[in-house]
């Protein structure tokens, strides 16, 4: 009887206070800690090619050639991996030159007469980096190329990737040109402007052509998505007209709107959009 009565006892002992049971494991409970998750190495890092695209150097496929014939160099270390992932605190060289990513910089000018489109001149000449020299502190570039007596829209930056895009025939970038001739186009003249066009062997693809509207027939607006050098020029001698003047109005998607010859602005948000999604 005592033995019975004695095991109810432990039993209800054990069971008898569940409230105490659960808090005795819960005082005794290891506690929780928030560990910070850490990411891989090679999740934090930014693709090579994209990390000398992004300094200004040149376009994301050109970048993979340049690693693959050795010309980048991380820590010292020579790198031809592909998909190679650059750190923060890495120290990146392109052909011996310690090159950083840069924010992206985009300046439009209106280019006047008598400046040449190049970095620096060796004969002493004005350049368009003189007139640019204030725009920003991150070393900027053109996209293309206006002779020196061209006038009109110039863009700077140093996105490789746009700037790849923006000069690569196969995008088809509009350039519209306000050309001043020594004399008037006649009629047939334009109406061959119209049609097939080969200069120095190469047929070249005008968009459009027509006389400018309210002035004189030696007034021509001409559209075109070529780059070569001096084309639209070589267009007009190819029919016996010297060019006067020449004024880039349009390039791709920019206009010279509210914006004074010799003059430069950044561009808006909306416009750098609208060149990425050309």
């Amino acid at each position: 009887m005592n033995s019975k009565n004695s095991s109810r006892g432990r039993q209800a002992g054990r069971n008898s206070n569940p409230q105490e049971k659960n808090q005795f494991k819960k005082d005794f409970r290891k506690p929780k800690t928030n560990k910070p998750v850490q990411k891989k190495t090679e999740d934090t890092g930014i693709r090579l090619n994209k990390f000398i695209s992004n300094s200004g150097i040149c376009s994301r496929r050109e970048a993979d050639t340049y690693i693959e014939h050795g010309s980048v160099s991380v820590n010292g270390k020579l790198v031809t991996e592909m998909g190679y992932k650059v750190q923060p605190i890495d120290e990146v060289r392109f052909d011996g030159t310690l090159i950083s990513m840069e924010k992206k910089r985009y300046v439009l000018l209106n280019k006047p007469k008598n400046y040449i489109t190049t970095m620096e001149d060796d004969r002493g000449r004005k350049t368009v980096m003189e007139i640019i020299a204030s725009a920003t502190k991150e070393r900027i570039y053109p996209v293309g190329r206006l002779d020196r007596n061209t006038t009109g829209l110039l863009l700077f930056t140093n996105d490789g990737e746009m700037a790849k895009k923006l000069t690569h025939p196969k995008h088809n970038v509009r350039k519209l040109y306000h050309a001043t001739l020594d004399k008037k186009l006649t009629l047939s003249d334009l109406e061959k402007l119209r049609g097939d066009v080969i200069i120095e062997g190469r047929k070249v693809f005008i968009d459009a052509v027509s006389y400018v509207e309210g002035e004189k027939k030696n007034e021509v607006g001409i559209e075109i998505h070529s780059g070569r050098n001096r084309i639209v020029r070589k267009i007009f001698e190819h029919f016996g007209y010297n060019v006067i003047k020449l004024d880039r109005v349009v390039f791709a998607s920019l206009t010279k709107k509210n914006l004074p010859r010799g003059r430069w602005r950044e561009l808006t948000q909306q416009e750098i959009n609208n060149l990425q999604m050309m």
